[in-house]
This record gives C-alpha cells, sequence and structure tokens, in this order.
C-alpha cells in the first residue's frame, strides 16, 4: 500500500519492540514497513545524571533529526520522554492505548524496611521525580544514581550492594523482565504520559499520519494530553519533580498532580474531577489551581537554584 514507511528506534531492547509493535499494526493493515536503528544522547552519556543533562529531548532528539531530514518516515518514543512542545514540522501522529502507569520497585533480599519511614536503605533512580517522591515518603534514605537502558540497570542492580531500585512497570512487563522481586508503589504519582506510546511524523506528511492514525486510542490521547498540559503549564523540565495522573471512569475524568522539591522536603498537589465533556485545558486548569496551593513557591526555588548552577557552570 504505497511506500515502504521507515519507523526509526533507538536501538535498546525496549525502544525495539516498542517499534516492532508500530511495525506489526502496519503490516497487519496492508502498509510495507522497516525499523532503522538510531543512538541517542542518552543511549551514549550512561553516567551523568539525567537532570544535569537535560532530560526533555534527550531520547527524542536524534529521531527528529532523522525525521527532519527524511532519513525516517515515523518516530516511535516512549511518550514520557517527549518534550511537550514537539520540534517544528514534527506533529503527533497516534498515540496507543497506555499499558501501565504505574512504578515498580526491584527489591534485593527483603522488603520489611518500607514498613518503617524512619529507616535506612540505598535506592538507586536517575529519575528526579521518583527521587524527590521517595525522599518525601522515605527521608532518611540515600538515593544513588542509575542510568542506562533497562537491562543495564537492572544489571546495575545485582552488582552493587543497594536495598533497591525503582523502574517504570510498562518497561519491564512489555519486555519480559519483571521478576517476583518487584513491588508496585501505588503511592507514587507516575510521570505525565508514562505507559504510553507515541507516534510522530512530518506534518504535511498525510500518507503517514493517515496511516498511524488508525490505532489512535482516544482514552489514552485524552489523558495524556491532560497530564502533559499540567507539566508544561508548570513550565515543568529535566529538573522539575512534577507527576500527573488522569484516568477516565464512567464519562469522568480523575486527576492527581503534584510537584516537589528535589530533595523531597516540600510538597504541594491537588486531587479533582471533571466530566468528561469539560475536558479542555482540564491539564492546565490543575496545574494554575495548584500554583495557589503552594506549588508557585516551590517551582520558583527550582528555578532559581537551576539558574545558579548555570551560571557557576
Amino acid at each position: 500500500m504505497g511506500k515502504t514507511i521507515r519507523i526509526g528506534t533507538r536501538e535498546s531492547q525496549l525502544a525495539v519492540w516498542q517499534a516492532r509493535q508500530v511495525k506489526e499494526l502496519l503490516t497487519r493493515s496492508g502498509y510495507a514497513a522497516e525499523l532503522i536503528y538510531l543512538k541517542s544522547e542518552g543511549d551514549i552519556d550512561l553516567q551523568t545524571p539525567l537532570y544535569e543533562i537535560g532530560v526533555q529531548g534527550i531520547f527524542t532528539r536524534s529521531l527528529d533529526i532523522a525525521l527532519l531530514n527524511d532519513k525516517i518516515d515515523i518516530a516511535v518514543h516512549s511518550m514520557k520522554d517527549v518534550p511537550t512542545q514537539l520540534a517544528n514540522g514534527i506533529i503527533q501522529a497516534a498515540i496507543l492505548k497506555r499499558a501501565s502507569y504505574k512504578d515498580l520497585l526491584v527489591y534485593k533480599n527483603d522488603i520489611s524496611f518500607l514498613s518503617d519511614f524512619n529507616s535506612t536503605a540505598v535506592i538507586a533512580t536517575s529519575s528526579i521525580r521518583r527521587k524527590a517522591q521517595w525522599l518525601n515518603r522515605y527521608p532518611y534514605h540515600k538515593i544513588e544514581n542509575l542510568r542506562g537502558n533497562v537491562n543495564t540497570r537492572l544489571h546495575k542492580v545485582e552488582e552493587n550492594n543497594w536495598n533497591g531500585a525503582m523502574f517504570a512497570a510498562a518497561g519491564l512487563e512489555r519486555i519480559n523482565l519483571r521478576s517476583a522481586n518487584t513491588i508496585e508503589l501505588d503511592w507514587m504519582l507516575p510521570a505525565p504520559a508514562q505507559g504510553a506510546i507515541m507516534m510522530v511524523c512530518r506534518n504535511g506528511d498525510d500518507f503517514c499520519l493517515n496511516a498511524c492514525h488508525h490505532f489512535n486510542d482516544a482514552d489514552t490521547a485524552l489523558c495524556t494530553k491532560i497530564e502533559r498540559d499540567f507539566l508544561r503549564t508548570l513550565y515543568g523540565g529535566c529538573s522539575t519533580p512534577i507527576s500527573a495522573l488522569a484516568v477516565i471512569k464512567n464519562d469522568v475524568v480523575y486527576f492527581k498532580g503534584n510537584i516537589l522539591s528535589p530533595d523531597g522536603k516540600e510538597k504541594a498537589e491537588m486531587e479533582s474531577c471533571a466530566p468528561i465533556f469539560d475536558r479542555v485545558n482540564l491539564g492546565a486548569k490543575m496545574a494554575l489551581q495548584l500554583l495557589q496551593k503552594g506549588g508557585q513557591a516551590i517551582a520558583e526555588n527550582i528555578r532559581k537554584n537551576s539558574l545558579s548552577i548555570n551560571d557557576e557552570v
């Protein structure tokens, strides 16, 4: 059916799994498709914490460039890695049905320390969002930096004398790496759009846009838009611990969101619901309410500290 659609993907096992799902969907619909493998900056530098090198766009930039240079036709991303403002010339083509949005703890030995909020333990993550929420709950724990793809991070957990490390449930489950020694962190709010897969193409490429449109999940697209609007309104960046979750039940959108200081000591949160017909600008409205409930001071302190760090560098 027309041209062969070139699908751009990072080389990690999880990224390739996601791209293969898209290829299978296209093939079933009668489209010819092939995978094009590309490296991202986030895959090359595995030592520097993500919040120091600018996480927003670090896993998508190389695919964006390839797309704009007509080396690929579609890019497939974990949606939580995609900046809320897409690059000029690139448009959202489809959002696949969301998998689990939850975070997991992969633990070693036992988890008795989780029931004692005054306990000491060492937990690993590269996510400043997870770090902030964890320290808010367990202020005496130490957080170690953990970079790399899913397989690399799991290997590092085995190698190091940590009590555990945090992962996205969807990432482990998609490539069958979720083991018995995991526990869902039901109290932790996810990153906006966590668990969702986004497909993007060039603006004006109606062939690819129409091909992808068949796979768009309306509920996932709506919920992730609300979450990302919330993030954008709060001026969320790589060093801002912002979480958001929107779910639809019986034509009602239920929303939770928060912002924390990076050390977890300060927290502003909110919870609300609205009829699905009142969804326009819902994420932005929730963000403005959160700013009035203490979020403004936290956000300003984060930006102020970020500017100070940049000035020193």
